[in-house]
């Protein structure tokens, strides 16, 4: 008799979760504030206007990169023989003291191109700070610089793991 009495029992019980009580309940619909998009909204690029000073700046800091490129390499030249002269043979001998010798003036003829390479990076700290919009002769000054720099500690290296 239990058996026969649970299936109603049971059908009744399921059948009452379905009844809706009678009340004044929120909606589940998405309310306004949920329909406001957080994205960013779109800036328009801004285009930087030439600068006759800062063209100028730049300008001088490309000579000096340059020249100090150049006084590098003239001084590469000197020291790549003295490097090669010196490869294979004893520390403390007199080839391989006079590429140490090389690889010291070497690393002093690399420090010119710290300067202007500073010079260009205030330059471009300056100008960030302004929040003045980017500026392509800048930062490809810049980038040709940190270029050059990079350049010149890596040929110092090469040179001084040929002593070694």
């Amino acid at each position: 008799m239990k058996a026969a009495l649970l299936p109603p029992v049971l059908f009744t019980a399921l059948l009452s979760a379905c009844a809706a009580p009678r009340g004044d309940y929120p909606s589940l619909l998405p309310r306004p504030i949920e329909k406001i998009s957080l994205a960013e909204p779109v800036r328009p690029v801004q285009v930087a206007t030439p600068d006759a000073a800062l063209d100028g700046k730049i300008a001088a800091a490309n000579g000096a990169v340059a020249a100090a490129t150049r006084a590098f390499e003239a001084a590469v030249a000197r020291a790549r023989p003295l490097v090669r002269a010196a490869a294979g043979k004893a520390e403390g001998s007199e080839p391989w003291l006079n590429a140490q010798v090389a690889l010291a003036e070497l690393d002093v003829a690399r420090t010119t191109i710290d300067t202007p390479l500073a010079d260009l990076e205030r330059l471009a700290i300056d100008h960030a700070a302004a929040e003045a919009p980017p500026y392509p002769a800048l930062d490809a000054a810049l980038a040709k610089a940190t270029d050059a720099a990079n350049t010149q500690r890596t040929t110092i290296a090469t040179l001084g793991e040929n002593l070694r």
